[in-house]
């Protein structure tokens, strides 16, 4: 009989995260994988961040997480995108080399304390009085433990689409998990199908490099950890291409075998990240759309085409491919495929990331309705965090959307759930100029450290960042050099040049003075803003409300509570249909109940 505090189901992005995490607060944890190989394996580009997901990255990195680590260790390229606009949506993105990610993820999981990693595939949940007790493999091996984390990705009854060909599988050559899918279902969890996709690689020895545009990385690198000091990997540069007509009207004469157009694919793919041919069947105006050629690593010539995802067969894969300037005579290593899998509707879920009806059962990464590493990764360091804090018996850790990125994702999925791939964006994000990528190592290294995450040294830093960032504004205040550095286009630098002695601050520390003093008006605000929303944060719902008995209340929003169980009156704001008058009805109702006690 062997027996854990946590077992974490998957080594993926969200596994990883979960597993370490766990152990890292002295959880005796298991990692169980159906292939302990893929450990840390980046299924789709090789890439991370971007976007709003550059904030996550940080997030996770602040609280003591380890993608940002990864990343640096192992990225050839990195690149600060809406530099041109503000701070508030500034996101860091970085290519990374495919083989020494995975490779350095592993090697920290393998020298993990308190983290074991057995290769199985789980066919069985078992629960005794309703609350996990462990899990049963194909193989009959038990193991039990007081939390379960489930981080299955696309795997769960995975089904790969090429064309009007379709096979079982969680990745290409890999086999799904179906048992794990079956167990869920025994559960009576609600579940449904999801698509994601990705694009062909390309041979780079078969590219003409001479005819794209070079996209080279920034020379003055800001790497995703706040404790990494140098970048020291090789950098290279992506390259650019576009599609045509010629490309459209191949895509177009050839949907009658996309398995996307002709039904074969059923489960809801991403708005936010279609393939080719749903590009172009849904913009028929545009004559061509971007491609970036990525590279794979600097020990590969293999090119990934960014732009051009596709389950259309190999041989329109082909002609896609040549139709298209530099890739005249590319040739295709790997087929870009569509996989639908399995997805738990994550309102079933509580903040904590915990199954509503089976405690002890913690769902991360796509089972939640997600796509994309970072959000997958941010999802399992919380419910690792959550998990481990359940079976040390402290409280857990729920962030507010005011809080963190990782907040809002979290609270969208369970408030909201979703019926399509969930993706992060800044404009998710209501207090964005309060939540940026350059202050996450301010707002959360303290609760990292407070939980046990981060280490004395990296909290101090912290600390010591924070106390001369606060000095030197404090110094500034009213004062004329503070009226100056206000202006549009004069840097902390310009401002100060005609003093004598300059404080010594580190760059981060000056961008943090800069961005504090030009937005103070915009961030009072927000504050304000935060202010008063979290009245509402802090009303909390009685565990055992009866919606039902609340006089004012529709049947529909009746129901829609119920099945929810919001923790406080802000989440319940936010749950689809529920209006302000019924949130008016459930505070006068809450405060009754709380005077009659």
């Amino acid at each position: 009989m062997q027996k854990y505090d946590c077992i974490v189901i998957g080594g993926g992005h969200a596994g990883c995260e979960a597993s370490l995490a766990s152990a890292r607060l002295g959880c005796k944890t298991l990692l169980l994988t159906m292939n302990a190989d893929t450990i840390g394996h980046m299924s789709c580009n090789p890439a991370i961040g971007g976007l709003a997901k550059g904030q996550l990255v940080k997030e996770i990195d602040a609280l003591g997480g380890q993608m940002a680590k990864a990343a640096d260790a192992a990225a050839i390229q990195f690149r600060m995108l809406n530099t041109r606009k503000g701070p508030a949506v500034r996101s860091t993105r970085a290519q990374v080399d495919r083989h020494a990610y995975k490779l350095y993820v592993k090697s920290v999981i393998d020298s993990q304390p308190n983290l074991d990693v057995m290769q199985g595939i789980v066919e069985n949940i078992l629960l005794k009085d309703g609350t996990v007790e462990g899990v049963k493999t194909s193989l009959n091996e038990i193991y039990y433990c007081k939390a379960l984390i489930v981080t299955p990705g696309t795997f769960l009854n995975g089904l790969i689409h090429i064309g009007l060909d379709h096979f079982d599988g969680g990745r290409i050559g890999e086999e799904p998990s179906k048992g794990l899918s079956s167990a869920l279902k025994r559960l009576k969890l609600r579940m449904g199908r999801l698509k994601t996709g990705t694009c062909a690689r390309l041979d780079g020895k078969t590219i003409h490099f001479d005819k794209l545009a070079i996209q080279p990385g920034d020379e003055d690198i800001k790497p995703f950890s706040f404790q990494t000091k140098k970048i020291i990997k090789k950098q290279v540069p992506c390259y650019i291409t576009y599609t045509n007509p010629k490309t459209h009207n191949i895509i177009r004469s050839n949907l009658d075998r996309s398995p996307l157009f002709t039904g074969k694919i059923k489960g809801a793919g991403a708005r936010y990240c279609p393939s080719i041919e749903d590009k172009v069947y849904r913009f028929a105006d545009r004559d061509r759309h971007h491609i970036f050629l990525e590279p794979e690593g600097l020990n590969t010539d293999e090119y990934y085409p960014n732009g051009i995802s596709t389950s259309l067969p190999i041989d329109v894969q082909e002609k896609i491919a040549h139709s298209i300037e530099g890739l005249e005579d590319a040739r295709i290593t790997r087929p870009g495929y569509g996989i639908e899998y399995d997805y738990v509707d994550p309102t079933q879920l509580f903040p904590t990331l915990e199954v509503k009806s089976a405690p002890g059962l913690y769902l991360a990464g796509q089972i939640n309705g997600t796509t994309g590493y970072e959000e997958a990764a941010s999802l399992g360091l919380m419910a690792g965090i959550n998990a481990a804090l359940k079976v040390k018996c402290r409280n857990p850790l729920i962030l507010e959307r005011s809080q963190a990125y990782i907040g809002v994702l979290i609270d969208d999925l369970v408030t909201k759930g979703t019926n399509e791939p969930y993706r992060m964006f800044t404009s998710r994000v209501e207090y964005r100029l309060v939540l940026r990528e350059d202050n996450a190592d301010l707002r959360l290294t303290p609760i990292g450290y407070k939980i046990g995450l981060v280490d004395e040294k990296a909290y101090h830093d912290v600390m010591k960042k924070k106390g001369n960032i606060e000095s030197e504004i404090k110094r500034l205040k009213g004062s004329r050099l503070e009226k100056v550095l206000r202006r549009p286009g004069v840097s902390y630098q310009d401002a100060l040049a005609q003093e004598k002695v300059i404080p010594v601050l580190t760059s981060d520390e000056v961008n943090e003075v800069e961005i504090e003093i030009k937005y103070e008006g915009f961030i009072k605000r927000q504050l304000g803003d935060i202010g008063r929303f979290s009245k509402l944060e802090r009303i909390k719902v009685p565990e055992r409300i009866d919606y039902k008995v609340i006089h004012g209340l529709s049947n529909e929003i009746k129901e829609k509570l119920s099945n929810i169980k919001p923790l406080n009156l802000g989440q319940a704001s936010r749950v689809s249909g529920v209006t302000p008058a019924a949130i008016s009805i459930l505070m006068v109702y809450i405060k009754k109940v709380q005077r009659e006690r």
